[in-house]
């Protein structure tokens, strides 16, 4: 008989304080021995005291606070706290198939549209209080007094110097080193997708994805002809590199593959940075293109940027694509790519897609992004999301049945809620519509009937007593499945 496995040090040191949580030697509030303080008391390396912290805090029993350290959570609920999501239960990749999410989403869409929404939880983005209206308006109007004939002058190509210039900057924050010149202005990080798929594949391809997805990457690579292929992705810790292995070993036609590293969607997951070296390790040697969607990295909690998989990429086998709209305004298309060894070829194909963006946008961006209040701005913006992630999922946890699992993610502005097994989430969107509450179902992020029981819940909003009705109603309506 095999002796059992002994678990890993972090583990045994993380035990013992969720042991003294459980049994209320540390009570909610109560501070946590400083990192080095463990390291003293427990005789461990700092890496592994912090390792020992964090596996505390993905399990929801405590929180990190800027420059003050880890302190003990308070419980969401009397009783055992709700559980967190689930983790994929095997490495095996869904088969590849071409993908049919155009009629799904459609039919999504019609729904919502006959229907007074009172609360839009389908969403992915914040309301309009977390983003800087008045001074992107001001540093409009100054670029206009500026540039009076800037209207009626052609624009760059590629994209504005002075925001070109503006994201390498603030790029070397994630760990990338580009010039200006190594960045392409784009209609948002869709139109990035799009043409940095369109460079590296062709019709009846395979892509790798995450599962599950974003529905608009779904809906991308049915545009353009060609095979998703789903890889088991972690609550915890993003895309599996094991599955992803298995499947280059026994799948063909992969040609490239798109993962989001930092807050997944809809998952709210980060990748280890050294998952995030292996992945692109990995695809180096298999000669596998990987297109990195960074939307949402910029909202993690904290000051500390997290690094892009490009940060280890020297060889030009990542495709960056990130989006603005999320971190600054919804009301702009305006995303980035950066092309590595297919460059030239995304420009091209940009310009012969939608040609360049509008030049006023551009620089009234550019003027503010350069500044400090733009991480002012990212800072309050930050902290307000985390209140409000909070909340939602205390709500959450109060009103939805016994049974309901979510993880609460490190930043960004969405929960993904697996509901009791016999819920079906389209039914739930489908009896919450009427009730003014939309909701994105499961199904949406998967282009292969999985996730039935799931909901993505957006937390950009304000947990005002509309929300907090919704919530009710929400968890009503699962009661009457579970």
């Amino acid at each position: 008989m095999t002796a059992p496995s002994t678990p890993p040090l972090y583990l045994r040191v993380a035990g013992h304080y969720r042991d003294a949580i459980r049994a209320g030697a540390l009570p909610p509030g109560d501070r946590m021995p400083s990192v080095r303080a463990l390291t003293r008391l427990h005789r461990v390396s700092l890496s592994t005291a912090l390792q020992a912290c964090r596996s505390l805090e993905d399990e929801g029993l405590l929180e990190a606070r800027p420059r003050s350290g880890y302190f003990v959570r308070k419980p969401r609920r009397i009783g055992a706290p709700i559980p967190p999501a689930s983790e994929p239960e095997t490495l095996q990749a869904v088969a590849a198939q071409h993908v049919g999410m155009h009629a799904r989403v459609s039919a999504f869409l019609a729904q919502c549209a006959r229907q007074e929404v009172r609360i839009d939880l389908a969403a992915a983005y914040a309301s309009a209080d977390g983003y800087p209206a008045e001074p992107l308006r001001n540093a409009t109007v100054r670029v206009l007094r500026q540039h009076p004939a800037l209207l009626v002058t052609p624009m760059q190509a590629n994209g504005e110097p002075q925001l070109r210039a503006v994201i390498a900057r603030r790029a070397l924050d994630a760990g990338m080193r580009l010039a200006p010149d190594d960045v392409l202005i784009t209609q948002g990080c869709i139109e990035a997708l799009n043409v940095a798929l369109r460079a590296v594949t062709r019709p009846g391809d395979t892509v790798a994805v995450e599962s599950p997805t974003f529905y608009g990457l779904l809906q991308i690579l049915e545009t353009l002809g060609l095979r998703a292929l789903e890889v088991p992705t972690s609550p915890a810790t993003g895309l599996s590199i094991e599955a992803l292995e298995l499947a280059l070993q026994t799948h063909e036609r992969i040609k490239a593959m798109v993962v989001v590293p930092n807050l997944q969607n809809p998952l709210g997951c980060v990748m280890p940075d050294s998952h995030k070296e292996r992945l692109v390790a990995l695809c180096a040697r298999a000669g596998l293109p990987v297109i990195e969607d960074d939307t949402y990295s910029a909202l993690a909690d904290g000051d500390t940027p997290l690094k892009a998989l490009k940060a280890w990429d020297p060889a030009g086998g990542v495709i960056h694509c990130a989006s603005l709209r999320k971190i600054l305004a919804p009301g702009m298309r305006l995303g980035w790519v950066s092309g590595g060894r297919w460059h030239t070829r995304i420009q091209m194909l940009k310009y012969a897609q939608s040609r360049t963006n509008d030049a006023l946008t551009q620089l009234g961006t550019a003027e503010f992004m350069g500044t400090s209040a733009h991480d002012r701005h990212l800072s309050r913006l930050r902290r307000m999301l985390k209140d409000r992630r909070e909340q939602m999922a205390d709500a959450i946890a109060a009103h939805f049945p016994a049974g309901t699992r979510l993880s609460v993610p490190a930043g960004g502005l969405m929960l993904w809620v697996e509901l009791p097994t016999a819920c079906a989430a389209q039914a739930v969107f489908e009896q919450a519509l009427p009730h003014g509450i939309r909701v994105a179902p499961g199904p949406l992020f998967s282009n292969s009937d999985r996730f039935g029981n799931f909901l993505r819940v957006n937390c950009g909003g304000p947990f005002d007593a509309v929300a907090d009705q919704a919530v009710r109603r929400l968890g009503a309506i699962v009661r009457g499945w579970a």
